[in-house]
C-alpha cells in the first residue's frame, strides 16, 4: 500500500510513500480516505507524513491525460478528501519531507499545523503552468488559508516557494532541519493531541462553516476537466 497507517500514543500516523512521487490516483485517495476512517475522530491528532524528499506531486497526471471523464472523477473524489482533512473532528498535523505540488500544496492547507523540510524543496500550485484551471474549490481553500498579499502570487501566478520562503504566504508554519523534521512534528502533534473534544471540532467547525459550504458547492458543480 502507499497509505500505511501506525499510531505512537495519541498520535495517528499517515505515511505516503508510493516508491515515486506520491502522486494522487484514484487508487491512493481511496486507500488515504479509508485510513482516515481508522483514525480515532474523538481523541488524539494524526500526523500526515510523505516519503523523504517528496511530500505529494498532486494528482496522476497519467490519469487527467487519460479522459476528461476520468480526469474529473479523480479531482472530485480528490477535492472530497481534502475536505475531508480540513474538516477532520481532531487536530492534523503535516510533516512535508520535500516537494509539495498541486494537490500536494493544498493537502498542506487542509491540515491544522504544518512542517516543512530544510532544502532544495518547492510548495505551490503550478495548474496554470499545466493548461489547467484552478476550480472554485481549491480557489476557496486559498481564500481561507494563503496569505492575501500572495493568494495572487500563489495561483494566478503560479508562483513556486522554496520550503524557505513557504511561511509567508501560508503553506507552512514551521521549517525544520532534516533531523529534526518528525521530532518536531511528533512534539507538535502531540501537544494537540491535548485540546479538549467535542469542545476543539465545535470551534473547527463554527470557523471553516462559511467555506466549507463554499468548497463543497464548488465540488458537487465539478465538470469535465479542460
Amino acid at each position: 500500500m502507499a497509505i500505511t497507517l501506525k499510531s505512537d500514543g495519541d498520535v495517528s500516523i499517515i505515511q505516503m510513500d508510493d516508491g515515486k512521487v506520491n502522486v494522487f490516483s484514484p487508487d491512493m485517495i481511496k486507500q488515504f480516505s479509508d485510513i482516515l476512517d481508522q483514525v480515532p475522530s474523538d481523541k488524539g491528532s494524526v500526523l500526515i507524513v510523505g516519503r523523504e524528499g517528496m511530500f505529494s506531486a498532486g494528482f496522476d497526471l497519467k490519469v487527467m491525460m487519460s479522459s476528461p471523464e476520468n480526469a474529473a472523477a479523480m479531482v472530485k473524489s480528490g477535492f472530497r478528501l481534502l475536505m475531508k482533512v480540513f474538516t477532520f473532528p481532531r487536530p492534523i498535523v503535516a510533516a512535508c519531507s520535500g516537494h509539495a505540488i498541486a494537490l500536494g500544496a493544498f493537502l498542506l492547507c487542509s491540515c491544522d499545523y504544518r512542517l516543512g523540510v530544510k532544502g532544495d524543496f518547492k510548495i505551490g500550485a503550478n495548474e496554470l503552468r499545466n493548461n489547467m484551471i484552478v476550480p472554485t474549490p481549491i480557489l476557496e481553500l486559498a481564500k481561507f488559508k494563503l496569505t492575501k498579499p500572495h493568494k495572487q502570487r500563489a495561483l494566478l501566478n503560479a508562483e513556486m516557494y522554496s520550503i524557505e520562503d513557504a511561511i509567508a504566504p501560508g503553506f507552512l508554519d514551521e521549517v525544520a532541519d532534516p533531523d529534526k523534521l518528525m521530532e518536531l512534528a511528533m512534539i507538535k502533534a502531540k501537544d494537540l493531541a491535548t485540546l479538549a473534544h467535542p469542545q476543539y471540532h465545535q470551534t473547527k467547525k463554527l470557523d471553516q462553516e462559511d467555506v466549507a459550504l463554499k468548497i463543497n458547492a464548488g465540488i458537487d458543480t465539478l465538470g469535465a476537466i479542460n
